[in-house]
């Protein structure tokens, strides 16, 4: 009778266990219907890979909803517009933003909305005509859509690597080392020889800015010299040149003053023109005469003409 007793037991209580469950859960189902839900279409201008019906809506972290419909907007099958419902009580405004977050490791992605001030005005609407909402892009959405075009370029990176670590170029990478070996080596080498190159080199910019230093002298030296000594000159130079000119105004105004006078000079030395000439022929006749007289004293003064002795 025992044993029976607890079968008994354990049948009831496992009726009664199924029972409160299957009321739980008809309680939790008439609570869902029960509720007040708003509706919002989300619009995504990009793949929304992960994302699925009956996936949750959250609201800063808080799932307030859940995903009713994704379909292709008939005018751009590359945007998709996404139907979610949320809890009537939770508002969402003007300036709420929507975007996709992970759900979890396995790349499910829930709707999330955030923002959206007290002072923005509400969105309000119907399932038949849901609010639009645009939504941002992630930044790990943004990373699944770019995913292929990273994958190509690191593959080309790989295959550029490949070509740059060929055969070949590691024969070459292998002669320039040794070359650059070689180079160190001669360098260590005439390591002396550089010191010695690098003191000259020193004693060199030494004397050369010592000259720099005589030059920048010279040149102070030589402007103030122009400076001082130039001035003078140029002082005494205008000194001349008010004096040049000061006599040059008095030698015009003298002109002007006697200009009838330096005419009739001009016109009477123009008259002593052929007296000048007769005198001048008439002193180169006397010269004439003057000679002969010196040579033939008798014949010219007495007409006859001097008997000249015949050699033998």
């Amino acid at each position: 009778m025992e044993p029976k007793a607890h079968h008994v037991i354990i049948g009831l209580f496992t009726v009664i266990a199924f029972a409160t469950a299957l009321i739980f859960a008809l309680w939790l189902n008439k609570s869902a219907n029960d509720r007040e839900w708003a509706y919002y279409e989300i619009g995504f201008d990009h793949a929304v890979s992960g994302l699925s019906k009956g996936n949750p809506v959250m609201y800063s972290g808080v799932q307030i909803g859940d995903v009713l419909e994704l379909n292709l907007d008939p005018e751009n099958p590359s945007r998709v517009r996404v139907l979610v419902r949320v809890d009537e009580q939770v508002p969402i405004r003007e300036n709420t933003k929507a975007g996709l977050v992970l759900a979890n490791i396995t790349g499910s992605m829930s709707v999330q909305f955030s923002g959206g001030s007290p002072d923005s005005p509400a969105l309000e609407g119907t399932r038949e005509e849901p609010p639009f909402i645009q939504a941002e892009p992630s930044a790990f959405s943004s990373l699944l859509t770019n995913g292929e075009e990273l994958l190509q370029k690191a593959d080309t990176l790989l295959t550029n690597a490949n070509r740059l670590f060929s055969e070949q170029n590691t024969e070459n990478l292998e002669a320039i080392l040794a070359n650059t070996r070689a180079a160190t080596d001669a360098l260590l080498a005439s390591r002396g020889q550089l010191t010695s190159l690098l003191e000259q080199l020193d004693a060199s910019g030494r004397r050369a800015e010592e000259a720099a230093i005589k030059v920048s002298r010279a040149s102070d030296n030589a402007n103030a010299l122009i400076t001082n000594e130039g001035q003078r000159a140029f002082q005494a130079l205008e000194k001349a040149l008010q004096t040049i000119q000061s006599t040059s105004a008095r030698i015009d105004r003298l002109t002007q003053e006697n200009e009838g006078a330096m005419a009739s000079g001009l016109q009477g030395m123009g008259e002593l023109a052929p007296a000048l000439r007769e005198l001048r022929s008439t002193l180169r006749n006397l010269n004439q005469f003057t000679r002969r007289l010196e040579q033939d004293p008798t014949g010219t003064l007495w007409g006859s003409e001097t008997i000249k002795e015949l050699s033998p």
